[in-house]
């Protein structure tokens, strides 16, 4: 049975303009219509199946209605039995805007744009305030930096930014709140926009109890400003941020609190980006999409720098740009005209009425580039890389971090923020040069 077979039974109505959107590296998302109704599926990759992750949402989606946040209508759900292939929830399809770079640059939303970042607040608000009792099945955290340290020490993959970071967040705790339901992923990508505001919050799979402050700081993170300069999500200031909430809440949140957890947000996004590319390294989910979200881990580690005040943006030349590659023994065509023949040959065969493809096109695309750029520099930045730890008289990465851990090395010694800095920068600009600019 094909998936719009399936979707057909459980809609009773024959399944129409069915198509996989682009957006989701976590859960593949689709549209459709049957009956003159819009629907919108999201299920688990067939290869993963997630059946208690989808249920918590299910449960997420239900408290949220009844505490006045808007959600799709919930309409199905199920855990992978039955024809669908996978895990899912079954929705209807609203009308309005997610993508970031539409809703930051497009003149259609320009009336709107100032009123979000005080609605953002008053949202959250509304979740925070959802009884526990009615999302039992949501997991529950004592201690996040503890979790999110556990997890980024399974990939034994060490980084001198992080680390600095983590200590950072362990020495400057703010005073616990008491704790309630926290969204995990509210920010600009994953709200649904219309011309009146917020119409619909959506991805509540990484909803978890714990501290509501995180939810303020996720959704002030730079990574989802999308280029532009407003702390919140390119839309606002955070003082907007915090009206909107204490007109909701009663209470203001406290600025220093909210940025311990933007800070915990950088490192914590760095880690998603490396657990996102595991799926695809260790052979369970090969994706193109997955493996260059691995390379984002750089700009989180940035980041969490920059929210450090131990950075500053600069404006940089892209190595593409800097030099071409000689023809040497191999001749022609060069490791750039190959790259680039794989380029073109991308943009030209896939279809341009097939949106999901066309995205992964961009992507593949953009791994050439990635690779590109670590030809052209790659040497040069290994070089420098040896000389700033042996400066700070360590073999390798793996023994900086353990030091700064430990508390070997002075976390405030010029020479180790300069050094660790000047690693960072150097893996951006591979993986993004332009996310080293100054936002706006």
């Amino acid at each position: 049975m094909t998936l719009a077979e399936a979707l057909a039974e459980i809609v009773q109505a024959e399944v129409t303009g069915l198509y996989q959107l682009s957006a989701g590296s976590s859960r593949q998302t689709w549209s459709f219509d049957a009956g003159g109704r819009g629907y919108i599926l999201r299920r688990d990759p067939p290869a993963v199946p997630n059946p208690d992750g989808m249920a918590r949402e299910a449960e997420c989606f239900r408290a949220a209605v009844e505490a006045g946040v808007p959600v799709p209508e919930l309409l199905a759900t199920g855990d992978g039995s039955d024809a669908i292939g996978s895990p899912y929830l079954l929705m209807e399809r609203l009308v309005g805007e997610t993508l970031p770079q539409r809703l930051l640059r497009d003149e259609r939303w320009a009336d709107v744009r100032p009123l979000l970042a005080r609605e953002f607040g008053q949202i959250l608000a509304r979740i925070h305030a959802i009884a526990v009792r009615h999302v039992l099945a949501v997991p529950s955290y004592q201690d996040r930096l503890s979790w999110l340290r556990d997890w980024y020490d399974t990939f034994d993959e060490p980084s001198p930014a992080l680390e600095l970071a983590m200590r950072w967040l362990a020495e400057h705790r703010p005073a616990p709140v008491p704790q309630s339901l926290v969204h995990g992923d509210f920010r600009n990508g994953n709200l649904l926009i219309g011309q009146d505001g917020v119409r619909a919050v959506l991805d509540w799979e990484l909803a978890h109890i714990g501290d509501p402050r995180e939810d303020l700081g996720w959704m002030c993170a730079k990574v989802w400003r999308f280029g532009a300069k407003p702390a919140v999500g390119g839309f606002g200031e955070r003082e907007e941020l915090f009206d909107g909430y204490a007109q909701v809440a009663g209470q203001r949140p406290d600025p220093a609190a909210v940025h311990w957890w933007e800070v915990f947000a950088a490192v914590h996004w760095a880690v998603i980006c490396r657990a996102q590319a595991q799926r695809h390294l260790s052979g369970a989910e090969p994706s193109v999409e997955l493996a260059v979200l691995g390379r984002r881990s750089a700009e989180a580690e940035h980041d969490a720098l920059l929210a450090l005040g131990l950075t500053e943006p600069a404006l940089v030349d892209d190595p593409i740009t800097l030099a071409t590659t000689e023809p040497g023994v191999h001749g022609r065509p060069t490791v750039d005209e190959l790259l680039d023949a794989v380029a073109g040959f991308l943009d030209e065969a896939v279809p341009t009425d097939d949106g999901r493809s066309r995205y992964l096109a961009k992507v593949a695309a953009n791994a050439l580039t990635i690779a590109r750029r670590e030809l052209r520099i790659g040497d040069e930045q290994r070089s420098r890389h040896r000389e700033h730890l042996a400066a700070l008289g360590c073999r390798d990465e793996r023994e900086l971090t353990r030091r700064i851990r430990s508390g070997a090395l002075d976390t405030g010694s010029a020479a180790l923020v300069a050094a660790v800095r000047a690693m960072t920068t150097d893996r951006v600009l591979v993986a993004n040069p332009k996310y080293l600019h100054a936002p706006g």
